[in-house]
């Protein structure tokens, strides 16, 4: 493997690396890199993720993914759900707000529970991610950030089978009346609170 140009992307989900890998591999300053997801490489443990912020846990994820593989460039996400009406929950908690990390249905009902007695003028929320891209040389590391937002409001009621997590709830800003679940994954993909955060982080490349 060529360590000067390979990325290695912490992560096992085969489409956020083919994502990742359209968008960063576009990008000028990223020609001739290979992006590799981390499981590929081996059977790491999963680092604790204990920061306070989205950008903050991408980071540790980006600097274990470089410790663990002894590359030189990594690229981790950290993305969330940001409830206006619940002063900013689940956010970085957004995975684990019901208690098992990934039990979409228990996260879901919470939600409905925690927001049903808002009005609907007042059930805004967005998705956020914070998307981070490391460099280690001799001469030590370097950091850049991209973050995205998806605008929308929190639903009365679950609807769609496309997507994961909060998607069924989540009503979009840019297509009013459909759901986050009911996109095909490149409409999705299109709009995404990831997809931003990458382009911002593309814009910030020389």
């Amino acid at each position: 493997m060529d360590k000067k140009h390979t990325v290695v992307v912490a992560t096992g989900n085969a489409h956020k690396l083919t994502e990742i890998e359209a968008i960063l591999g576009a990008a000028p300053a990223m020609a001739g890199m290979r992006f590799v997801a981390l499981s590929e490489l081996g059977d790491f443990d999963d680092p604790e993720e204990d920061g306070d912020t989205f950008t903050a846990n991408a980071l540790i994820k980006a600097c274990a993914a470089l410790d663990e593989t002894g590359l030189a460039m990594a690229v981790a996400d950290d993305s969330g759900l940001v409830v206006d009406a619940l002063d900013g929950a689940p956010g970085i908690f957004s995975a684990r707000w019901a208690g098992a990390h990934g039990d979409d249905a228990a996260n879901n009902q919470k939600m409905l529970r925690e927001m049903a007695d808002v009005p609907d003028g007042e059930r805004t929320a967005r998705f956020h991610s914070s998307v981070v891209l490391v460099t280690r040389d001799e001469d030590g590391e370097e950091v850049l950030v991209g973050e995205g937002n998806c605008e929308g409001t929190i639903a009365r009621d679950l609807r769609g089978s496309n997507g994961f997590g909060y998607d069924p709830l989540f009503e979009l800003a840019d297509i009013p009346g459909k759901r986050m679940a009911e996109l095909e994954p490149e409409e999705k993909n299109a709009i995404s609170h990831r997809r931003r955060a990458l382009d911002d982080l593309v814009s910030k490349l020389v």
